[in-house]
């Protein structure tokens, strides 16, 4: 079985840098792993929210512009990164 290589992202802990920010995009949140893109103040960021036993925690990326967020979403949605 051959692996797609992939880029690896930087998750860190919720800022609040862009605290108006908006949902723009999201996955189901049926999944116990839920990605959200959001964008406020001519910048955006992905934010994943992983979903267990009632308890969740939540990790969001450095924010960036928004076409590189809506790059970084489609990578994402598409397994080229992590």
């Amino acid at each position: 079985m051959v692996q797609r290589e992939h880029t690896r992202l930087e998750w860190r802990s919720p800022h609040q840098v862009l605290e108006r920010a908006r949902p723009v995009a999201w996955t189901c949140f049926c999944r116990a792993t839920v990605y959200e893109l959001l964008e406020g103040a001519g910048r955006a960021f992905l934010r994943r929210t992983v979903q267990r036993d009632g308890d969740h925690q939540v990790h969001e990326t450095a924010p960036c512009s928004i076409n590189e967020a809506w790059a970084i979403w489609t990578a994402l949605l598409t397994g080229r990164t992590r």
